[in-house]
């Protein structure tokens, strides 16, 4: 029987905290992963994150790590994967120039590509100096004020209609290097 053709996959899972309410410690995700069948499971800060090689194809993947959750831990996480392709593509995809600050720059990772009505019905003036740009599946978010107090993702997201999680521009670069280094050490 041929096995099947790995791909390296990044997962993001949406309200996982470190402390107190939906607690997910990263070695019981990292767990959780290798009994659906991942390999080489990486996990980078509290916050749910993970880098694995998976066959390729994951229909379905996002669905069971999000099932297998609720069983074991009782509480609902949406999990976003996307292929190390796919973050490639996202990094390649930011609007903003490079020298700004990785802190003050949000990329939301949606679950499904936004209506393109929910698109057009944006404020591109909603919370100035705040700027935003839709790009298919994820949403780049500059605050050059921070991201403590910003109402940006908030609206963008309600407006969008779909479900997404934020990672600051730092983050997504760490976990492209790493999705890298798996993807080069398979």
């Amino acid at each position: 029987m041929p096995t099947a053709e790995l791909d390296t996959y990044v997962a993001l899972l949406r309200g996982i905290n470190v402390g107190g309410h939906n607690k997910l410690p990263m070695r019981d995700l990292s767990a959780l992963l290798a009994e659906l069948g991942c390999q080489g499971v990486q996990t980078y800060i509290q916050s749910g994150n993970a880098v694995f090689r998976a066959p390729v194809g994951t229909d379905g993947l996002a669905e069971a790590i999000s099932r297998k959750i609720q069983e074991r831990f009782g509480f609902t996480s949406t999990v976003i994967l996307r292929s190390r392709d796919e973050l490639a593509a996202v990094t390649r995809a930011n609007p903003f120039p490079e020298d700004v600050d990785p802190a003050k720059l949000l990329i939301v990772f949606l679950e499904t590509e936004p209506a393109p009505e929910n698109v057009a019905s944006l404020d591109p003036n909603f919370a100035p100096p705040d700027a935003f740009a839709v790009r298919g599946r994820e949403v780049f978010i500059h605050c050059p004020d921070g991201l403590a107090r910003t109402k940006t993702p908030n609206y963008v997201g309600r407006r969008l209609k779909t479900t997404g999680t934020g990672r600051n521009w730092r983050t997504v670069l760490k976990l492209l290097e790493m999705a890298d280094s798996t993807h080069a050490g398979a």
